[in-house]
Order: C-alpha cells, then structure tokens, then sequence
C-alpha cells in the first residue's frame, strides 16, 4: 500500500510527510507538493528546450511560498538550476536573508539582495512560476524580463496573469497555467497515478527524488513524441505538436502511464528501494498497454507475433497507394517505431516528401516512394495486366493507363511478389479501391471475397461477415464466408463457432431462414467437424442462456464467435451499431477469399485504425509466406 496526503497546509505538510516516511515503510506522497513539482519541472524542461536556456545559468522567480513553491524549487534544483538563481517571494515580497519572519523552510530560500518587491524580482528574470493569487503578474512585470519569458501562472481557479492578457503584451512568451482551457495545463492527475502505479508495482519503501526525477524526465519526453490521434480527438480534434502551446503532455493521454509508471518502476530498482523486482521493463510495459482496453492488449500481442516470426527473416512489404494521406503517413509513423513492416509508399516523391513535411513526420522520408509511371517494372506490370484482362474488355491502351493508377499498380505490386501485401481505402471509397484487387490478385477456388470485423466486446472476440462486400450472398457464398472466417478465428487460437443470423430460430421459412439452414447444410457437408448452427436470432447466437433454455438441441455451447450476416445490409449495419453504441471495439474491415494479402479500410478509419490494419496485415503477410513455403 501507500498514502497519497491532500490539502494540508505549510508547513505542516513537511512535518507531517517527514514523520510518515521515518515510521513507515511504504510510499508516503504529498501530491499538492510533489505532484505539482514534477509536472512543473517537465514543462520548465521543455520550455528551457524551446527557448534554448541551460538550467544552471537560468533565473527563476516564485510567487508564493507554500509547500507547492517550495517543492518545486527543489526540484528544479535538482534539474540543475542554481540557488543563487532562485528568487522567491511570499505575501510580504522577496524572501531574503535580512527577515526575522522566517520558518526553516523559507530560510532554505533566503538570498542576500536589496531589492524587495515582486516587480524588482521579475525584472531580467527568465521564469516566473506563480502559484498564488490571481492576477499579481501585471503586463508592466512581463515586459521586464528576458527573451523569450516562460511564465508558469498556475494559481486556481484565476491565474496570476491570463494568456491572452500575456500573449498580448509578449509575443515570445510561453505560458502554462492549471487550467484546461489554456494550452499547457499542469495538472497533478499526470503525476500522481502513474507515479504511485510505478512504486507499489515494485513495492517500493518510499518515493525517492530518483523515482520523481525519473517521472520529470519521462513526461518531458513524451511530450516531443508525436501525438496519437485519439488524444487528439479527446480534444475536439486539435492537433498537438511539442512547441509553445504543448510542453506537456495531455492529462487524457493514456501513453502517460506506460511511459511515467516503468520509469519510476526502474528508477526505484536502480536506488534500491524496491522489494520487488521487474525482469522485464518491456513486459511491464506491455501489461499497462493492457489496461487501456482489450484492443490495444491483442494488437500489442499481434505486435510480438509479427517481431517473433520476423526474426531472422525479412520483414513483411507493405504497399500503401495513398501516399499523401495524413491517416497513412501518421500511422506509419508510429508503426516505424515498432518495426514490424518494409512500407512502400505510391505518389510523386516530391509531392510525398512536401505532406510529410507538413504534418511534422520526416522521419518517413527515408521509406521508397514510387512513381508508377517511373518504376522499372511499369512496363511489365502493364504487360501482365493486359493479358490478364483482354477478355474481359480492356484494350492496351486502357491497360497502359491503368497501370499509373497507384491502386491498380500497388496489387499488380503484391501480385507480382514485389510486395508482400497492400493497404488502401483512407481517401477513395471502398468499392473503387477492391476492384484492382479482385482484378488482379484475385479468388481463392469458391470465387468468393468477403469483408470481416473482429468485435471485442466485455473481453470477447466475436468475428462479423460478411460486413464489406456481397449485397445478397447465396447459400454457397454464405458457406464459404463462414469457413473463411471461422480460419480467421482459429488462427488466433480461438475454436470457431458459427452463427448463422436470421430474424428467426430454426425455422426454414422460405426466404432468408431457409438459405441460412441451406448455408449451415453446405458448411457441414464440406467441414462435417467444425461447430456450425442456424439459421438463428442474434440474441440466440451469442447468450448461451437462451439455447440452454429454449434450443438445447442447437449444436453451439457457450455462444458463437462467428456471426455471419445474411445480407450485406446486416453485416455492416450490425458492426457500425456495435462500434458507435454497444461499447464495443472493432478492428477491420479484413476482406477475406482473395488470394494474397490486401485489406481495404473504411473512408470514416481513424489513424488507429489505420495502425492496427498495419500490424494485422502484417500478420496475414506471414501467414500466407508460410504456406507458400510449405507448399
């Protein structure tokens, strides 16, 4: 266990901690002191970052006194900024060393100066960090100090000056308050929970000035990575990029525990001050990733299947024909940094080069970039395209100018082996964006594509088909649907059990419950030992509570994990409800029965989206390898 100390005053707090942590052996915290500090010392970081400062030489003015004040300053101490430099001042002005009024904790901070005043402490001062009373820092006092001033207001609910009141007087200011409708709020939620999550999972005796500057520095770092679109989103969408307005990270970041709480974690193993020991930082960090949801823990353990069967082989290609899409571009940005994927990417190199610089992700620039038309094997893909398609009434000329199409020359790309599988659909609509790949790679033997959504709800996996592509299947194509899917089931080590859906049980009315039955038939004949019933509700299908009741006899214990839809309507109408209003997380849309790996996103994807079709893509690009080695 661990105390976490609220809203007690100076300079009781400092007696009251100080007794805690000799008596008891467990983490002893005082949030309004040491929560405040760390988030303050991680932007004060990044501010000195931006504006080009070194702590040592950097002059620093407190406004207030309290135990906040006091445990800041400290801690920016230890980040190397000079007492000398360190003026603070309290309701009676600056703290100094010709005061009688002065307990031991403001003695610590006493200088030797003739001035007296707030506005005399401020002039040529480099930072202001006030946690007082609103409105103390007036325009005139702003004006006074260096370049470029970082002013921390962080009194509540009013801060000591407002950013629009200091943006107007100084251009060159950078602000943060505790507020959330300003940009740079320092708020304690960053620290505290991450920070204690860190120290009981080690069970540390205490949190030492180790584990907290191990939590400045990770919240400092974390705040130059780029920002994932669903922190965005949490914010109506703005974007976030380190600068000015963002030298801390968001209190909605969920990448804040899983960078603050291994870092403290490591830090009180290095000091000594653990009882338990992590083997595995990776690892730990993983388990956190886990408690974001159950879509961020099975992507991360498809993420650790693709590196394991890479190892010692190439990566899986991937080629992507929206080269300049920002969903595209900003996923693999963040993909890069797992190395899980060889990307291509489609466009004229210049035009690629000039979004990727636009959106902040040069770190890409590196990745080839094809022009169709100026790629060596132009010719020949057109070539093969050709007589490929010649019965079907596409003439040379029509090849030739269908292969400068990126998504036409990107499956021509995957078709050919120069590249191992593709993805598209984040700026064209999806019917435009599956016809290369039907046209070119290609059916399996049941001629038969299809979409597939994998639902995790509650902890469950439930696999949706057909969502994306066949407006009414037939019996046979609903068949082939069903075992395609149910493959997909089981390469996660899940054992399939099909649902076929209906609007009624175990009926065969004519009409859809009679071809549903008729599916069922045709499954059982080709696969007799794989678990498929229906044609059934979808409330039958997956609560066990009904056909254990009602339909004993139904072939499905425990509920289905494979639903298969009996109209496209259905389908996809289905997932999309699920995925807006039943609390479910989705992943796909897969399609499935073509010949080689292609996947085509929804126009609506989020960059998440786009990430996790990557790394599931990946997966299949191995997969498939495997049987082709086999074979």
């Amino acid at each position: 266990g661990g105390i976490n100390l609220e809203d007690i005053k100076a300079p009781e707090c400092f007696e009251i901690e100080t007794r805690l942590k000799a008596e008891l052996k467990i983490p002893v915290f005082h949030d309004d002191q040491h929560g405040t500090a760390i988030i303050c010392a991680a932007a004060f970081m990044n501010a000195c970052e931006i504006t080009k400062r070194k702590p040592k030489s950097t002059k620093v003015v407190f406004n207030g006194a309290g135990a906040a004040s006091i445990a800041c300053a400290k801690l920016l101490l230890k980040l190397g900024v000079a007492l000398k430099n360190i003026t603070m001042c309290d309701s009676k002005g600056i703290i100094h060393t010709e005061r009688t009024d002065l307990n031991e904790y403001k003695e610590q901070f006493a200088v030797t100066t003739k001035k007296r005043t707030l506005s005399e402490a401020v002039d040529g001062s480099d930072v202001f960090i006030g946690l007082s009373v609103a409105g103390v820092m007036t325009p005139d006092m702003l004006k006074t100090m260096n370049k470029k001033p970082i002013v921390f207001a962080m009194a509540n609910p009013d801060p000591e000056i407002l950013p629009p009141l200091a943006l107007a007087t100084r251009e060159d200011v950078i602000m943060a308050t505790g507020r959330s409708d300003f940009p740079n709020q320092v708020n304690n939620v960053l620290g505290f929970p991450s920070i204690f999550r860190g120290a009981l999972d080690v069970r540390a005796t205490c949190i030492n000035e180790e584990m907290k500057l191990a939590a400045v520095h990770a919240l400092a770092d974390l705040a130059r990575e780029d920002v994932p679109e669903s922190v965005s989103s949490a914010y109506d969408n703005r974007s976030f990029h380190f600068g000015p307005d963002y030298i801390i990270p968001k209190p909605f970041d969920p990448r804040v525990i899983m960078k603050v709480a291994p870092a403290v974690a490591k830090a009180a193993m290095d000091s000594g001050v653990a009882q338990k020991k992590i083997e595995s930082l990776k690892a730990y960090e993983e388990q956190l990733e886990a408690l974001q949801g159950f879509k961020r823990s099975f992507i991360r353990t498809i993420i650790n299947r693709v590196k394991s069967k890479a190892k010692g082989k190439e990566l899986p290609i991937l080629v992507f024909p929206e080269g300049r899409s920002s969903k595209i571009l900003k996923a693999l940005a963040t993909v890069q940094e797992e190395k899980v994927i060889q990307p291509l990417i489609l466009g004229h190199r210049d035009s690629v080069l000039a979004r990727m610089k636009e959106l902040e992700v040069m770190q890409l620039q590196d990745i080839p970039i094809i022009a169709p038309i100026e790629h060596p094997k132009y010719q020949e893909y057109t070539e093969k395209f050709y007589h490929q398609r010649k019965r079907k009434g596409v003439m040379h000329a029509e090849a030739e100018r269908l292969m400068s199409d990126p998504y036409f020359f990107s499956a021509m790309m995957v078709q050919n082996g120069d590249a191992n599988g593709l993805i598209s659909g984040a700026t064209h609509n999806y019917a435009d964006c599956v016809r290369p790949i039907l046209q070119i790679i290609g059916t399996g033997r049941r001629k038969t594509a299809s979409g597939l959504n994998i639902v995790i709800h509650n902890g469950r996996f439930i696999f949706f088909a057909d969502t994306t592509v066949n407006i009414d299947p037939t019996a046979d194509q609903l068949a082939t649907i069903a075992i395609h899917a149910s493959r997909v089931a089981a390469h996660f080590n899940l054992e399939p059990r099909i649902a076929m859906l209906s609007y009624s049980n175990f009926t065969g009315h004519p009409g859809l419950p009679d071809k549903m039955q008729k599916a069922v038939q045709i499954v059982q004949e080709r696969y007799p030992n794989l678990i498929v019933d229906g044609e059934m509700q979808a409330d039958t299908a997956v609560n066990p509570k009904i056909t254990e009741k009602i339909f004993p006899f139904c072939n499905i214990k425990g509920g289905a994990n494979v639903l298969v839809f009996p109209n496209l309507a259905a389908g996809n109408i289905g997932y999309k409800l699920v995925q807006q209003l039943g609390g479910g997380e989705v992943l796909g849309p897969f399609l499935m029965g073509v010949k080689k790996p292609a996947n085509v996103l929804q126009r609506t994807c989020t960059v998440d989206d786009v990430i996790n079709t990557i790394i599931l893509t990946a997966l299949e690009a191995q997969a498939y390898q495997e049987r082709v080695t086999v074979q």
